[in-house]
């Protein structure tokens, strides 16, 4: 039987058969037409046109990297040692050379806080920056009745485009078979999902969004069926006089679908075999440079913000977020850090990124906003690791008309507690949708019409 004899029981068959890329993509992409119809009131703020979301999923150790004292006691001290920046005031630690000679584009905010040691409701927090009282303990399953995460607000108040609005890669924050709430678009609906290409490790399943056709299935063939949907649907709404609920009706996310699936332009953004092979080199040749580069062209094409992951899959598919730096019998926080995992590759990825950025004159339109979870606590325990801390932790933030070679707020003697200018997760949130132009005063609804403010906190002024 040829494509143009399909009865439409068997076109919706087969067309369900194709995998999740034509199935889920439709509506991962049916973002976004509310944009055009509110207009200016969208607005407000800076101008960047795409952030990157650096999410370092287990918590990075502020006295070690960002925030050093290296006049506290032992016990608290780093057994790193502070290295100056090429910004007078600001040193980080010796392991940090490369990320060190870009300290004038960085501001350091070393005063973020709140209240939970607890990896799941702070993933939630932080990735949302809103507070779920309900969260606590082991993770569950993300819900659609969750608060967005800011990926999928800003895809919410984006206009379309060839590629979507979020994406994230390598894969979302997840483990032993739950992908964490806080992750997706929750309550906005899977229209405003980003785009996953990857499960969670420890997840079983295909991937959430697949750009790869399915074998014996050419871009040609997929062509004549979208022709022939079309044909039929045009057909039932001259004859039921069924108008689209939406204003521009679903056709034209199937249109932006098809274009993804088989435009040569949207398949690249993805190649990384495209780039210089010294660049790759420059970014390193690990899943995490390779993340780096690959946010960087995603954003050149056209996404408004990347989140990229940063965790470790060991070779028997096992999840570490291995900036939960407890530390063990052998082996301390730091000396977790220095691992090929940690700080040698972040050193090498993020330099490269910034210095990418610039040279491409993307980084004044693209805003670069690195933590994660939450802080470590200042003692050192009897491993010489460091445990949860909610209290006090550092976030880097860079690009989109962000001042570099400045530090904002400050914590105590020994990174415990910020000393002056708390800034919360919320403010964190609010200061990249400022960056991005998107008010937080706009208003969204839940599943029930319920409605909620965009975000509850308040831009960083002081940093643009």
């Amino acid at each position: 039987m040829n494509d143009s004899n399909l009865s439409r029981r068997d076109l919706m068959l087969r067309l369900g058969q194709i995998g999740a890329g034509v199935v889920t993509l439709p509506g991962l992409l049916h973002a976004e037409s509310l944009k055009s119809l509110e207009g200016s009131k969208v607005r407000g703020g800076g101008r960047a046109k795409s952030c990157i979301l650096l999410y370092l999923w287990g918590g990075p150790p502020q006295q070690d990297l960002w925030d050093m004292k290296p006049n506290a006691p032992e016990g608290i001290r780093s057994e790193f040692s502070p290295v100056a920046t090429v910004t007078p005031g600001i040193d980080f630690c010796d392991h940090l050379p490369l990320m060190a000679q870009h300290s004038d584009k960085m501001a350091i905010v070393r005063s973020l806080t709140h209240k939970s040691n607890d990896h799941v409701p702070s993933v939630y927090h932080t990735l949302t920056g809103t507070i779920d009282p309900t969260l606590a303990g082991a993770p569950r399953q993300r819900r659609r009745s969750d608060f967005p995460m800011v990926g999928s607000v800003v895809a919410r108040f984006s206009p379309p485009g060839n590629l979507p609005a979020t994406v994230t890669i390598p894969r979302p924050v997840g483990h032993d078979g739950v992908t964490y709430s806080g992750t997706h678009a929750g309550f906005l609906g899977p229209q405003y999902d980003p785009l996953e290409l990857k499960p969670p490790g420890e997840v079983e399943g295909p991937p959430p969004h697949s750009l790869e056709l399915p074998d014996g299935l050419s871009d040609r063939r997929l062509r004549n069926r979208y022709s022939i949907l079309q044909r039929i649907e045009n057909l039932d709404r001259r004859l039921d006089q069924v108008r689209p609920d939406s204003p521009l009706g679903l056709d034209i996310f199937r249109q932006q679908a098809v274009r993804m699936l088989t435009s040569p332009e949207a398949k690249h953004a993805f190649d990384l075999e495209r780039e210089d092979p010294r660049l790759r080199d420059r970014y390193g040749r690990n899943e995490y440079g390779e993340s780096f580069l690959l946010a960087r062209r995603l954003v050149e094409a056209g996404v408004r913000l990347v989140s990229v992951v940063w965790h470790y899959i060991q070779p028997n598919g096992n999840v570490m977020n291995i900036w939960d730096a407890h530390g063990g019998p052998n082996l301390s926080c730091c000396g977790m850090l220095k691992k090929d995992y940690l700080l040698p590759p972040l050193d090498l990825a993020y330099s490269a990124l910034l210095e990418d950025l610039s040279q491409r004159g993307l980084l004044d339109e693209t805003i670069v906003a690195m933590y994660g979870e939450f802080g470590r606590t200042p003692k050192l325990n009897k491993f010489g690791g460091r445990d949860h801390w909610g209290s006090c932790q550092t976030a880097v933030l860079a690009g989109g008309g962000i001042q570099g070679g400045q530090l904002y707020g400050s914590s105590d003697q020994h990174a415990a507690y910020p000393r002056d200018h708390p800034v919360s997760p919320q403010d964190i949130a609010a200061t990249i949708y400022h960056a991005l132009g998107i008010r937080t005063d706009l208003e969204i609804r839940d599943r029930q019409g319920r409605p909620f403010r965009v975000c509850e906190g308040e831009s960083i002024a002081a940093l643009f």
